[in-house]
């Protein structure tokens, strides 16, 4: 990353940056089960869009009786 950017680690001052990979992930999820725009989902915080993952997974587990259709978190 050139030096100055705004994302090198001088610039983010040890704050992690939430991988992109793990974003596309959430947000396809969230879009698959609740029709949602990527807008609506990029409006979303960090913590909310997590929770709506978890909230959607655990519906699937529970109907699905199995750990299928789910999203993880580590």
């Amino acid at each position: 990353m050139p030096e100055g950017s705004p994302l090198s680690a001088g610039h983010t001052a040890g704050v992690s940056l939430y991988p992109q990979e793990r974003l596309y992930q959430e947000m396809a999820f969230l879009a698959y089960y609740l029709h949602w725009s990527g807008d609506a989902l990029m409006e979303l915080d960090h913590w909310e869009r997590r929770r709506w993952c978890r909230e959607v997974s655990a519906i699937n587990k529970k109907l699905s009786g199995t750990d299928q259709r789910t999203i993880e978190f580590r």
